[in-house]
């Protein structure tokens, strides 16, 4: 990574060939009943048709960690020109008054993007109300996981209402890792559903809870190498409704990938595209033997899990 992004410094992945080639890539934390559905995707993208697009092209968004307010602009960079912009707040050890000062820092240095706060359930409700009460002025376009449960973004959502404070809220933790991942849509705890191609078992699995939740849709990547975020952009691409800018540019948080066409935005665009792997890079940064098996036999688990 360029930057420490939620204490993640390097991303592993597994990437492997069917009919086009594809990335398993679960966080290495997570249990193999959580990974299994990231082996569905994987196999899925490798081997089935491609889904019908209804455009080339997705617009997204840049990132920022949770960085010193004299890093943003070092940090933004490899973004390129930008007019969305997803500010991480709620980073373990930190203080909602840092994440208001980088807030308001990035309005100053960027007053005419949008900006959208992820923090991937962080906070408390009552922090989360109080940072969306001191944030008004900045105009956010939304909230992403401002807190765990749904019953807390339901909560939430009251308190919002009642306080006259228009910001929408977006799920993600509570529909890629809920056993019922409608339960948001259901319980009317979210505005917008943000979606994640590998943990929700892949595109066919992705498209049919966007078409269920009845939500509003953005699809983001799961810290993917370039061939991850091309799956991520064909999921987008087959929405019929795409009314907000994607989460699939963090291949520019990346200070190396597996290709040397790498999926960077241009002007807050990224072209569909498949993407193949670069011998010389597999090369550079192929994992050591021991790490190899502890991959290959993470994937016979969750392949046993997927077949029983």
């Amino acid at each position: 990574m360029r930057t420490p992004f939620r204490q993640i410094q390097t991303r592993e992945i597994a990437i492997f060939r069917g009919q086009r080639w594809a990335e398993f890539s679960p966080f290495v934390g997570y249990d193999d009943a959580e990974s299994s559905q990231w082996l569905k995707a994987a196999l899925s993208w490798a081997n089935d048709p491609l889904p019908q697009l209804h455009r080339k092209s997705i617009g997204v968004n840049a990132t920022l960690p949770a960085v010193a307010n004299s890093e943003i602009e070092r940090v933004l960079e490899p973004f390129g020109a930008f007019r969305t912009l997803k500010i991480k707040v709620a980073e373990k050890g930190s203080a909602v008054e840092e994440d208001l000062e980088r807030i308001k820092q990035v309005r100053k240095l960027y007053p005419d993007v949008r900006i959208r706060l992820d923090a991937n359930g962080g906070f408390s409700v009552d922090t989360a109300l109080e940072l969306a009460e001191k944030t008004q002025e900045i105009g956010l376009e939304y909230f992403e996981q401002p807190v765990a449960s749904i019953s807390e973004l339901k909560h939430l959502r009251q308190e919002l209402i009642e306080k006259n404070i228009e910001l929408k809220i977006a799920a993600d933790e509570s529909i890629r890792k809920a056993s019922d991942p409608l339960m948001v849509a259901r319980e009317q705890a979210a505005d917008i559903a943000v979606l994640k191609m590998q943990p929700l078992g892949g595109i066919s699995s992705a498209l049919r809870i966007a078409k269920e939740s009845g939500l509003e849709i953005v699809v983001s990547s799961a810290l993917e190498s370039s061939i991850g975020i091309s799956q991520g952009l064909y999921l987008a691409g087959a929405l019929p409704e795409l009314n907000y800018d994607c989460g699939l540019a963090t291949a520019a948080l990346l200070a190396a990938d597996v290709t040397v066409k790498q999926l960077l935005p241009v002007n807050g665009q990224l072209d569909i595209r498949e993407v193949e792997p670069t011998d010389e890079l597999i090369d550079k940064y192929s994992a050591n033997g021991e790490r190899k098996d502890w991959w290959l036999r993470r994937i016979e688990r969750c392949w046993s899990l997927l077949e029983s």
